[in-house]
Order: structure tokens, then sequence, then C-alpha cells
């Protein structure tokens, strides 16, 4: 069980990231369909599972050690479309990236109404020192920094519960019925995105058949309780934080002077590790040369203090279901797999 538990924590530290910890995403793609919504963060947390068994059963029946592997096993007769998911996972890399740097400048502006562009270059000028450096040290961190943000979210949900007793027609505001179920399935692409590659590389964690479902099924588990506890802490605030960059911290207000503090803290974890990791894993990916990486560097970090003005709600709203648009043939060739 501590297997699964360590290799469950890494997968999740892959699918909470600013959007999620700040509560955005859940409120773009569930919070505006009411009861509806509910219903898709189940589909969609099953949804989840299943692709995480079946991308780590498919890896460990094919016995690849590399994303372009798996793909070649899952798709062979197509290399072109392979190369279009190659430039989708870049392109989601990349988007995450400036994305994390927008999240960090919203934080900020909410926080401590410090100006964009200045918060941003303070970012990037880190994230630019650390890219030069040894990155273990960032990897190190998510060890503690996922399991607390499990369970800070889990502590405010549970608070919570008293107010949704409470006020039971806070939930029957007049929302959208139409849509939900295409939602929770493009919330699901868009994290497969990255999660895929991501599990090609762990297949060899799972030494059997029940280790995986035991995965799949915790991770599942996990991400349905976690959302459905920002889904009701956001119903604390939505006749406000529609226009909130990061709508949970003001809400985690309401309980103490420190929590919005303590929240400040992990959405800023969050961010530096998921813009590291994401930010790295691109230049990696498109760089051959030393020099490259340099020149590229340079280059998306300048682009990056540029893009965060645009915003973070935004750029969630606007990117995070376009990706699970282009992602959604990467799941259809997963299960028809297998079949």
């Amino acid at each position: 069980m501590k297997k699964v538990r360590k290799i469950s924590m890494v997968i999740m530290g892959t699918l909470i990231g600013a959007g999620f910890a700040s509560g955005r995403e859940i409120y773009v793609f569930f919070n505006q369909f009411g009861y509806y919504g509910i219903l898709g963060i189940i589909f969609s947390s099953i949804l989840t599972a299943t692709i995480i068994y079946c991308v780590l059963r498919q890896a460990k029946k094919s016995n690849t050690e590399h994303y372009a592997d798996f793909l070649k096993q899952l798709n062979p007769k197509h290399p072109k479309m392979n190369l279009y998911f190659h430039l989708i996972v870049n392109s989601f890399l990349l988007i995450s990236f400036f994305i994390m740097i927008a999240g960090f400048s919203a934080y900020m502006k909410q926080a401590y109404e410090i100006p964009t562009y200045f918060s941003s270059s303070i970012f990037v000028l880190i994230c630019y020192l650390i890219f030069q450096k040894n990155l273990k040290g960032m990897v190190k961190i998510n060890e503690y920094l996922v399991p607390f943000l499990l369970f800070f979210i889990a502590y405010l949900g549970i608070k919570n519960i008293s107010y949704l007793v409470e006020s039971k027609a806070a939930i029957l505001v007049e929302t959208k019925t139409i849509g939900f179920l295409m939602n929770s399935v493009l919330y699901a692409s868009y994290n497969s995105i990255v999660l895929i590659p991501i599990l090609v590389t762990m297949k060899d964690y799972c030494a059997t058949s029940k280790e995986i479902i035991k995965v799949a099924l915790f991770c599942g588990v996990i991400i349905l309780l976690l959302s459905l506890c920002i889904y009701g802490l956001l119903l604390q605030g939505q006749f406000f934080v529609e226009d909130l960059e990061l709508p949970l911290l003001e809400i985690s207000r309401e309980y103490g002077k420190i929590f919005p503090s303590i929240y400040g803290f992990v959405i800023i974890g969050s961010i530096f590790t998921s813009a590291i990791a994401t930010g790295y894993s691109f230049l990696e990916n498109v760089s051959k040369t030393k020099k490259a990486y340099h020149t590229i560097l340079i280059f998306i970090c300048i682009v990056g203090i540029l893009v965060s003005n645009v915003g973070f709600s935004k750029l969630v709203q606007i990117l995070y279901p376009l990706f699970g648009i282009l992602g959604l043939l990467q799941i259809g060739l997963l299960l028809k797999a297998e079949k």
C-alpha cells in the first residue's frame, strides 16, 4: 500500500496545479451547472481513473519506457498523428508555464496589489535562474507540498459542511443544464495530456494488475473528493467569485485571518513547482543544444511576462477547454486499445 500511495502522490502532483488549487478550474468546468456539475465531477473522476488504469496497463503490457514508444505501440499505422500528439504535449507544457506566471501575478495582485508586470518579471527571473541549476530540490518539494495541499483543501471542505447544510438553497440558483457532460470529458481530457507521458514512465512501479487497479481507484477517489470539496467551497462565493482570479483565496478568509496566508503559501508553492516542471520539460523536449536551450529560455521568459497581463482566469477559461478538445483523440485511441 505504501508503494500505491507514493505513486498516487506523483500522479496527484501532476493533476493538481495552480488552476485546481485556486478553484478556477472547478469553477470554469463545473460550478456553472449546479447539481449537474456534481454529476460532471463524478463522471470526470471516473474517466480520469479509467485513463490512469488503461495507460499503466498498456504501458506494462507493451513494456515501453518512453512516451514516443508508447504512441508507436498505441498507434503504429499513423506516425504523423503521433507527431501531432507530441506537438500538443509540448504546446500544453509551454502554455501551462505561461499560465503559472499569470497565476503568480494574479495572486500578488489580489493579495498585495502588486502590478502584474512587476510580479511576473520577478517570477520569471527566479525561474530563469532555477532552470540553469539542478532541479532535484524542486522535485523533492512536491513530496511534501502535494500531501499538505490535499490535506488543506480537505480540511476546508470539512469545515464547509455546516454551511452547505444550513444553506441548501445556494445550489438551487438557476444554472446551465446543457453541456455538463462534455465539460467533464474535456476536463479529464486536458488533464490526460501531461498525465499520460508521466504514467508511461511509472509503469515499472506497479508490479501487478492489482496494484494498477489500486492506484487508479485511489487517484480517482482523491480527485473526486477534492473536487467536491472545492465545488462546495465555491458555493460560498458563487455571487462574487466570477471576476476573481483566485476564488478560493478570497473564500478562505471566511475561516479566519491565518487561512488566506496558509492558502497563499500553498498556491505559490504549487505555482512554482508546476512552472518549473512544465517549463523544464518543454525546454528539454525542444532544445537540441545548450545554446538553443538558453535562447529558447530567454524567449519563453519574455513572452511569459507579456502573456501574464492577459489574466490567469481568462487563460484557464479559454486554453484548458481547447486543449481538452485536442486531447480527445488520444483518449479515443487509448480506450480503443483496451477493447
